[in-house]
């Protein structure tokens, strides 16, 4: 089972609990040095089977090149630090791409304007899954703008109008791409 911690997901939580403390300050300072943000990190496996993504963004969003460079880079360190004991890990570098989670109150900040789905934990008006433009996100609480969705069931299902959700209550949020 999967659990989640800042952004860090690990299959198995206890004894790798320091070592994902280790990583994730690798991680971040590496991304930092690059001019990039640690978006997420998720470890998972065991013995052989082990993999380790990272995923990276920059405001201009990420290149091939800057995922390499942090992959070089990164990897360096883990292997020369020994962080990953034990043999071989897999290592992957990737961009959170288009729908990409939203994890903490400053990737909401960050989106305002943009369009979101997003589920609570606590059911609202008896839904707890929503679709709408990110109007504001300022203290602790999101304002959604759930007209903005185009499709008539997904309306009849969270209905319209102006949405305020405190940012406790938000289970999970994700962008939706807009072309």
């Amino acid at each position: 089972m999967l659990a989640s911690r800042a952004g860090i997901r690990n299959e198995s939580i206890g004894t790798m609990a320091f070592t994902l403390d280790r990583i994730q300050e690798i991680a971040e300072r590496v991304a930092s040095m690059s001019g990039l943000e640690l978006v997420e990190m998720e470890l998972q496996g065991s013995g052989k089977t082990r993999h380790l993504r990272i995923f990276i963004d920059k405001p201009q969003g990420v290149t091939h090149e800057d995922c390499a460079h942090y992959s070089r880079e990164i990897g360096t360190i883990l292997d020369v630090e020994d962080v990953m004991p034990g043999g071989s890990y897999v290592l992957e570098i990737s961009s959170p791409g288009l729908d990409r989670k939203l994890l903490k109150p400053a990737d909401f900040e960050r989106f305002q304007g943009s369009l979101v789905k997003f589920s609570t934990h606590e059911a609202i008006d008896g839904n707890r899954h929503f679709q709408g433009r990110l109007v504001q996100f300022g203290d602790a609480q999101l304002t959604v703008d759930l007209g903005a969705v185009t499709s008539k069931k997904k309306v009849r299902q969270q209905g319209s109008g102006i949405l305020k959700v405190a940012y406790s209550n938000v289970e999970k949020a994700q962008l939706v791409p807009e072309f």
